[in-house]
């Protein structure tokens, strides 16, 4: 498998990050086995071309959510990525998880 899981749709909140937020994230390696995609389809087209990033961020975008790695955007590098035996891609991962706290945490935080 080359995926942790592939889903339809984004089971986060909307972050409301812009391009240019995006751009502040620096990227960082991530496995292909580690991601989740958040589309099932995957137009040929993109994957096949050669400058299909040449109007948008050079990384895929994922969410980290619940513990789990989302691929938001970016799922034809990834799939190129997995074509080419790099079993290894350079992701901006927005974490999500950071935001929001952990269940028993926040109780945890206030015994002395």
């Amino acid at each position: 498998m080359i995926f942790k899981g592939v889903r339809d749709g984004k089971p986060y909140p909307d972050h409301g990050l812009s391009l240019r937020d995006w751009s502040r994230i620096p990227p960082r390696q991530v496995r292909l086995d580690e991601i989740v995609t958040t589309t099932k389809v995957l137009e040929l087209d993109r994957l096949l071309s050669e400058d299909s990033t040449f109007y948008g961020d050079l990384f895929p975008h994922a969410v980290q959510w619940q513990g789990v790695l989302y691929l938001e955007d970016g799922l034809h590098r990834a799939v190129q990525s997995a074509l080419r035996n790099r079993p290894v891609m350079h992701v901006r991962v927005f974490e999500y998880d950071a935001l929001t706290p952990t269940p028993g945490r926040a109780e945890a935080d206030h015994h002395d």
